[in-house]
């Protein structure tokens, strides 16, 4: 993928919808810069401090150093709130990079909730929530534009090629 300026692809949704799934294998095919909010703000507990919002904000810093080298970069984090998602979009704006969001969704809530109780943390020391947690989570309704993929009603590789579809069409 080539564009004429760096891009921003952020990924958002519930916990166990697919996203670091999607965002990964988007990720290679794109030859991109992946970040991982998880895996940050699990370093940052492991060293001891309180997360809170940090994890976004170093988020955030290392998107912009990466959008300021020209490259394309795509975040993996749930982006719960306006808050988290204002933040993203200010990244881009301020490198002159595309900002496309992605949201992703698993409609079929039995698949959901499996997923969320039967899969494993692939990050050291890192606590998985709950269906409960999940469920019972804030997540603000998105307030604009963004492609929603539903991993419920689609495997991997059309997935993957409407997203590729989507981020060619927003950073034409």
């Amino acid at each position: 993928m080539t564009s004429h300026a760096p891009a921003l692809i952020v990924f958002g949704g519930l916990p166990g919808t697919g996203k670091t799934t999607v965002s990964r294998e988007l990720t290679r095919r794109l030859a991109a810069t992946y970040l991982r909010i998880d895996a940050i703000e699990q370093t940052l507990r492991a060293a001891g401090h309180i997360v809170g919002a940090m994890g976004y904000v170093l988020g955030n810093a290392l998107a912009a150093e990466n959008l300021e080298l020209g490259r394309l970069v795509v975040a993996d984090c749930v982006n719960p709130v306006l808050a988290s998602r204002v933040g993203w979009r200010q990244t881009a704006a301020q490198k002159s990079a595309y900002v496309v969001e992605i949201e992703v969704v698993c409609s079929d809530v039995v698949v959901h909730r499996k997923r969320v109780e039967t899969r494993t943390s692939d990050i050291s020391g890192l606590k998985l929530p709950t269906w409960d947690e999940v469920v019972n989570r804030d997540y603000e309704p998105w307030d604009r534009e963004r492609l929603v993929l539903d991993t419920a009603v689609s495997s991997l590789d059309p997935l993957l090629q409407q997203a590729e579809a989507y981020i060619r069409a927003k950073t034409a």
